[in-house]
């Protein structure tokens, strides 16, 4: 081997389609351009030597993300959120349509969400658009500008700028959409089955989580397949916490439905018996349920119908974060983990026997393959340059204080998990929170 490359990272346990194993990567212009055998001596300008107790993973991928920005960067920002996805090994972020204002259910907004995430991107992000009310002739002009696919609400999502949308007109759009073959994914709650449930404010987390009951998911689900049988159109199911729905999910993947489904770590990590009344960091929804839930959800994965973990990172302020008195009623509904998500779900899974292999697949190929990512989420010739180099045997102990998310809320605070990230690498280049190296990314370029 003559060639030298830009960058060379050799190391013991490098992850590839194959497995860990004794590799060196050879990256020229960004990209994978060798991987050949630990010892073959690839020449680079730059060497990064993988320590005895790290291994070399691809970039982690998280497809639902929100920043928030513009309109409500005090809750959330390009430059604080990419920071703390570079400083959990996510290399690559999609970012949600709502939230931000304006939100990106036109053109025009979409431009004006670029032009202000362009210049301090830490990480490749990329952007769905969104769907309400009224915007179905915006959808095909959003596809041809590169969003990645379009998310919806079955139920007011917190909001007034992104009102739900009812039914007929989610398979209106899933007809669109399958006209240029894109893809809808879907805040599936059904509205009416949480009017009925009652609603009693306060802080007692019991109480909230009787607001938001299991059928409200599973009806809204149902909903969502019914509507992607009809229409042939691809259909996404955002952050599963039931697993009643598992069932159906089989059958309709089984049936040929077009239908993909996402988890997130609070689901797979958290159980609402250890939820103190109070305690609204812990609030999100649909919610946290219980640790029988919990056990399913994770066997949901292994069995393949779930596809893929990602974080619906959703901040806000401290003070609606965590209001007075502790009112789960009146809390936003988010949590934040864009920072911790492979610690949080290695920490989970070691105690199942999981090994980090099937994690980091769950978070790199899941996404990529929803999302339609082609050069993303695998260490391998020819995609992009983007790499975690990870401790997973070290520990460390969530610090609030510390994370790069812009508000010190964490419904993680002052636990220990297990797996450090130690470098991220984007495109070749050591990401170091200081100077954004990042690019916008479309569907169908990335």
């Amino acid at each position: 081997m003559t060639d030298t490359y830009d960058l060379v990272l050799r190391g013991a346990r490098v992850l590839t389609a194959d497995g860990f194993g004794p590799r060196e990567v050879g990256v020229t212009d960004g990209v994978i351009a060798a991987i050949e055998p630990l010892g073959t001596g690839l020449s680079g300008t730059e060497v990064i030597e993988v320590q005895d107790d790290e291994v070399l993973l691809p970039g982690l991928v998280d497809s639902h993300v929100h920043v928030n920005e513009p309109g409500r960067t005090e809750w959330e920002g390009f430059a604080s959120a990419t920071r703390a996805a570079a400083a959990g090994g996510v290399t690559t972020v999609i970012d949600m349509p709502l939230n931000s204002i304006p939100p990106t259910v036109n053109v025009e907004a979409l431009h004006t969400k670029q032009d202000v995430a362009r210049d301090q991107v830490h990480v490749d992000v990329g952007f769905w658009g969104g769907a309400i009310p009224g915007n179905t002739a915006d959808l095909h002009p959003l596809h041809d500008e590169g969003v990645f696919g379009f998310k919806c609400f079955l139920l007011p999502s917190g909001v007034d700028e992104f009102p739900p949308l009812p039914l007929d007109e989610v398979e209106a759009d899933m007809a669109e959409l399958k006209t240029f073959d894109s893809l809808l994914i879907v805040h599936a709650e059904d509205a009416h089955v949480i009017e009925d449930a009652p609603q009693t404010p306060g802080a007692h987390y019991d109480d909230f989580l009787a607001s938001r009951p299991r059928d409200a998911e599973n009806t809204g689900i149902k909903d969502v397949i019914d509507r992607a049988r009809t229409t042939g159109a691809r259909a996404h199911i955002l952050h599963l916490s039931s697993s009643d729905s598992l069932e159906q999910i089989r059958a309709a993947k089984a049936e040929g439905v077009r239908l993909t489904v996402e988890t997130c770590p609070h689901y797979l990590t958290l159980t609402a018996e250890e939820i103190p009344d109070g305690a609204t960091a812990f609030k999100c929804c649909p919610p946290i349920r219980e640790e029988s839930n919990r056990d399913l959800l994770w066997q949901g994965l292994e069995e393949g119908v779930i596809d893929c973990i990602v974080s619906d990172h959703s901040p806000a302020t401290v003070d609606l974060k965590e209001p007075a008195g502790g009112d789960f009623a009146t809390a936003w509904g988010g949590i934040s983990s864009l920072q911790l998500g492979l610690p949080l779900v290695w920490t989970q899974a070691q105690t199942r026997g999981i090994p980090l292999e099937t994690v980091v697949g769950w978070m790199t190929t899941g996404p990529v393959r929803v999302a339609g990512l082609s050069r993303k989420g695998a260490i391998a010739v020819g995609n992009d340059a983007d790499f975690a180099v990870f401790a997973p045997e070290a520990t460390f102990v969530v610090d609030k204080a510390k994370l790069h998310h812009k508000n010190p809320v964490s419904a993680y605070a002052g636990k220990e998990l297990s797996g450090v990230v130690r470098r991220t690498v984007l495109r070749g280049g050591t990401v170091d929170g200081q100077t954004p190296t990042g690019r916008l990314i479309k569907r169908g370029e990335a």
